[in-house]
């Protein structure tokens, strides 16, 4: 099984913990987050690994790895990132992981071994989370709605209403060649500045209104994060200190 992070961004709202480097080098627990990310892949059964640089490509150097570049990083949106491993997404499965989020190895071991073209990962018990990080897990949380056998139905809108959400997306998927032929197809049907600004919540649901793919989920119950501001780099912490958060030692 092949990996995937996509780390071209810069994480501008992480402030002087971004300062000057790729956004998947901010720390958490003495650890850049794309080693926690490259140890998890690993050990959930990623042979080979390659990252998408943008900002800052150079600081992003570990041996044995293979890099892509989306030269147009601070132009584009994430699914453009994506785009730039194509060769790899036609040539065979592969697990897409954020480059902002941290993750444990059994959760990659599970979604490798989950069918379907295109599997998504989800966080059913979100609430926890959300209600440490925001007053009102409403402001950030988005609808996401499966049917009985798990398949995704809808995703990524705005709600005022917690039933409508049956978890939280998490960033980390998985495609199979098939899959990305749909994506392919879609991504050149659409309009060069709607292509570039595409996020991956954006594209899933642009892959729901064709109805050409069925979407899988795979659900977890916490253990996980993703980083996007100062703030969430102490409430995880914190929660580790208290034993509500167990994360994976280097």
């Amino acid at each position: 099984m092949r990996a995937i992070i996509l780390a071209a961004g810069r994480g501008s709202r992480l402030g002087h913990l971004a300062e000057g480097r790729p956004k998947c080098l901010v720390e958490f627990e003495g650890r850049p987050l794309i080693e926690r990310q490259i140890a998890a892949l690993r050990r959930g059964g990623a042979d080979e690994i390659a990252v998408v640089r943008g900002y800052r490509a150079e600081q992003i150097d570990y041996r044995g790895l293979t890099f892509f570049a989306n030269e147009r990083w601070a132009e584009t949106n994430m699914v453009m990132s994506l785009a730039a491993a194509a060769a790899w997404l036609r040539a065979g499965p592969a697990i897409v992981s954020y480059g902002d989020i941290f993750y444990r190895a059994d959760l990659v071991r599970g979604l490798a071994a989950a069918p379907g073209p295109l599997v998504i990962t989800y966080d059913k018990v979100w609430r926890d989370l959300w209600s440490r990080r925001f007053a009102d897990p409403l402001t950030d949380a988005e609808t996401f709605r499966i049917d009985a056998a798990g398949r995704l139905l809808e995703i990524g809108g705005k709600t005022n209403r917690i039933d409508e959400i049956e978890g939280q997306y998490m960033g980390l998927l998985k495609f199979t060649p098939e899959a990305w032929s749909v994506v392919e197809a879609l991504l050149a049907a659409l309009d060069a500045r709607v292509r570039d600004r595409l996020d991956m919540t954006g594209l899933l649901r642009r892959l729901l209104d064709a109805g050409s793919l069925p979407i899988g989920t795979y659900a977890t119950a916490g253990q996980w994060g993703e980083i996007d501001n100062p703030e969430d780099v102490t409430l995880y912490e914190e929660m580790i200190r208290e034993g509500a958060l167990g994360i994976e030692e280097l």
